[in-house]
């Protein structure tokens, strides 16, 4: 079996969007012939937790865990904030969220111009000498980093340049192009250092994977370095369970909730309709489900839909598609930064695999206005266009009542983690033939 060393700052205990993507590949690899070796921290920053992820890691994985300094303790300290119990916090985004005190822009300052890429940076060099040291007895035949953070990307760097393997830098998310880049106080200094790295990661590694078709294309313009495109996904095995309708009209968000995506349209929609429907007003529920800024709950509140909301806050994965699952309506909000055009957020496709209506909110000429579009599983609507989202609304209500609110989506399975894995095994091999 081949061997392939993931370098991912994120790994089950840990919860989150950027822990599944590779336990999902992990989870398949084997069946395409590959031993998952994971490099990951032994004691990382887990904003969230999630248990039940350990069960997708497969049993032939080998897991290398070593101590990580950061220097989020100090941040903590600095700002009073505590570490829950459970590992889960309930800020969203600490840097483009809300108002900040004077000692949240001082430590926003401090990362931005001193931990350069990312506060990991203190672990880089010390994994490059681990994994040096570790390869020459526990040889692999490629590397894969994956980020943010992308202080991963500088560690996979540093090992292929020592060891000449095979290395795919796979990026979640942009670097200078995400969209909270532009809300870092940067010195001029500190920003041509994060271009520098960046342009060092894409044109040193042997190939480059994103996760959607527009940042495909805006790789492919800043190296030479070939680029493709791997999108998340859903495991259809995570959708392998009944759920019985509660009788309730719920439209359900999952996920990150953040203040930057607010639909306050939608919720000026529901309320009207409430006004003039009581019995719409009677079974009306919007679940959230994850982390939600308090500005969402706010705005829901001044809407005055309190009595139809329930903030059940971070759950599990599995829990989460449990609640896709009984959904009536799924709600995509978009924030409003022009970069989210070309982004794609991983619960999209357990959206599509839940079988149930999907309302997108933001532009409507995205990316994520194409898959929906493509997938006939829902429509991507303006923020402000309160006639849409009420005609949508209405619709998704009438055949709720006639009890037809299943659609049928078509073809999806392209998106499912078992055929995304084949696509990485392939490209993987593909790397090791041009090697040879």
């Amino acid at each position: 079996m081949k061997r392939v060393l993931v370098i991912s700052y994120y790994w089950p205990p840990a919860g989150g969007s950027g822990v599944q993507r590779w336990v999902k590949f992990a989870k398949y690899l084997p069946a395409e012939d590959w031993q998952p070796v994971i490099y990951t921290p032994e004691n990382p920053e887990m904003t969230s937790v999630d248990r039940n992820l350990e069960n997708d890691v497969p049993p032939e994985a080998e897991v290398i865990r070593t101590r990580i300094t950061e220097p989020y303790s100090i941040y903590r300290a600095l700002t009073g904030r505590k570490e829950e119990k459970d590992g889960n916090q309930t800020e969203v985004n600490p840097i483009s969220g809300g108002k900040k005190s004077l000692v949240q822009k001082l430590s926003l300052f401090i990362r931005g111009n001193f931990f350069i890429p990312d506060p990991r940076c203190l672990w880089i060099r010390p994994s490059v000498r681990f994994l040096k040291k570790y390869l020459k007895e526990h040889p692999v035949d490629i590397i894969v980093s994956t980020g943010p953070p992308h202080s991963m990307h500088l560690i996979a760097a540093g090992v292929a340049k020592t060891t000449g393997l095979p290395w795919i830098a796979d990026f979640r998310d942009p670097w200078t192009k995400m969209f909270y880049f532009k809300h870092l106080p940067l010195s001029g200094w500190a920003r041509y250092r994060h271009r520098t790295l960046e342009k060092k990661v894409l044109d040193s590694a042997s190939a480059i994977v994103t996760v959607t078709g527009p940042l495909e294309k805006e790789f492919r313009s800043m190296t030479e370095t070939p680029v493709y495109c791997i999108t998340n996904g859903y495991d259809e095995a995570d959708f392998d369970q009944i759920v019985e309708p509660d009788g309730f009209f719920n439209i359900v968000h999952t996920g990150l909730f953040a203040a930057g995506g607010n639909p306050e349209t939608l919720w000026k929609v529901l309320s009207d309709k409430c006004c003039r429907d009581r019995e719409f007003k009677r079974l009306l529920r919007i679940r959230l489900v994850g982390k939600t800024d308090r500005e969402i709950e706010e705005s829901v509140i001044a809407a005055g839909l309190a009595e139809n909301m329930r903030n059940i806050g971070y759950q599990t994965h599995q829990t989460a598609v449990r609640e896709q699952l009984g959904a009536s309506v799924l709600l995509l909000p978009q924030r409003k930064e022009p970069e989210y055009r070309a982004v794609l957020t991983g619960k999209i496709f357990e959206y599509l695999a839940s079988g149930h209506p999907v309302l997108g909110i933001g532009m409507t000429e995205c990316a994520m206005a194409d898959v929906l579009e493509e997938s006939r599983c829902g429509k991507m609507l303006d923020w402000d266009d309160c006639e849409g989202i009420g005609k949508f609304v209405d619709e998704c209500w009438e055949k709720f009542l006639a009890d037809d609110l299943v659609t049928d989506p078509r073809d999806i399975a392209k998106y499912s983690r078992r055929n995304l894995t084949a696509s990485m095994a392939r490209l993987m091999e593909s790397l090791m033939e041009s090697r040879k």
